[in-house]
């Protein structure tokens, strides 16, 4: 039986485990960070590819496995090389400064810049420069079963990334049929995107077809209304436009989100500490429960699972110190797989 079961998160977590293996699928230079489901208030992705340059994801490091939002990077990225007055130094946020203190603390608390007292003056002090790590930003759609249902639903936000150019390309991933010609060439997707067709026994993939890169440099167009498309709404779609600078903040913000989660994060939100919840290897490590005996979604292994059934507290105290039970052992397995590909740290 296949370990990915028959669910789209099953096929997620394989899609991960391909990228993060094959990419990029052109030779060039760069390092690779995966996650998943991640995005903006507006838009979530399945999949996300950093392709970043190799030394300066190395310098990251430095400022630690956790992500830098946008009030911590505002500091950072604008922190003197010499003691500084903090408003003389920072460009004005935008609110109050009283919340730039608050973000100077944390920073100082995170050990990533310096601050020291002048009287009543707060002056800062960078630790290190922010490195320009990022270089490009990949989307990835995944729909296993991409019939016509599900890709009138799918071609409407695509339509938005596309217009958008927030990423610099953007896929549909979608699980091979063995047909000469893959049915999701047959939908009316966006020419811009892409079409990965993934075999998940093997964990092979083709590309059915090749994105076009996105002026992710350029002011983008944010739909916010499109016509219903009945006969009876002549209506024209509402749109507005996004600042580059704007763009190149939420692009940063989302790295840095991605930076800290990766995509083998699912067992902070499953339940580890189960009896029944193990990793199994089918080239990867993958969630498996064998009271379900099969790969469990992420809304079924909760507290609420009716096979739930907390370890033992005997297992959690085994060896010194107490490092806890078999769930706190698999979480720290994923985390250290999740560090390999984050070097420095």
């Amino acid at each position: 039986m296949s370990l990915h079961g028959n669910s789209e998160f099953g096929f997620e977590l394989a899609c991960c485990r391909w990228v993060e293996r094959e990419w990029p699928l052109e030779e060039a230079d760069c390092s690779v960070v995966v996650a998943r489901q991640l995005g903006t208030k507006r838009r979530r992705w399945d999949t996300i590819v950093l392709e970043c340059d190799p030394e300066g994801l190395r310098q990251r490091a430095r400022f630690g496995p956790e992500r830098l939002d946008g009030d911590l990077l505002h500091i950072i990225r604008n922190a003197p090389e010499e003691w500084t007055y903090y408003r003389d130094a920072l460009p004005h946020p935008g609110y109050p400064w009283r919340y730039v203190r608050e973000s100077i603390h944390e920073a100082d608390d995170r050990s990533v810049i310096e601050t020291r007292r002048n009287g009543n003056r707060i002056e800062i002090r960078r630790k290190w420069p922010y490195p320009d790590w990022l270089e490009r930003i990949v989307a990835i759609e995944n729909k296993p079963d991409l019939d016509a249902s599900a890709a009138r639903t799918l071609g409407p936000q695509l339509e938005y990334d596309v217009a958008m150019a927030l990423a610099d390309e953007v896929w549909v991933a979608t699980e091979a049929t063995g047909d000469r010609v893959e049915p999701a060439l047959f939908e009316r997707l966006p020419v811009e995107a892409g079409i990965l067709s993934l075999e998940l026994e093997g964990l092979d993939a083709d590309v059915a077809w090749h994105p076009r890169t996105l002026p992710v440099a350029a002011p983008g167009t944010r739909i916010v209304e499109r016509p219903s498309g009945s006969a009876r709404d002549a209506s024209a779609a509402r749109f507005e436009y996004v600042d580059s600078q704007e763009k190149a903040d939420r692009r940063l913000e989302i790295a840095e989100r991605a930076y800290e989660r990766g995509w083998r994060s699912f067992a902070e939100t499953m339940r580890p500490d189960c009896k029944a919840y193990e990793l199994r290897s089918h080239d990867q490590f993958l969630p498996y429960c064998r009271a379900k005996d099969r790969l469990p979604t992420a809304a079924e292994c909760s507290g609420s699972c009716p096979s739930y059934e907390p370890e033992p507290p005997t297992w959690r105290t085994r060896g010194w110190p107490i490092e806890g039970g078999p769930g706190k052992r698999l979480q720290k397995l994923l985390e250290k797989r999740r560090r390999r590909y984050r070097p420095g740290l």
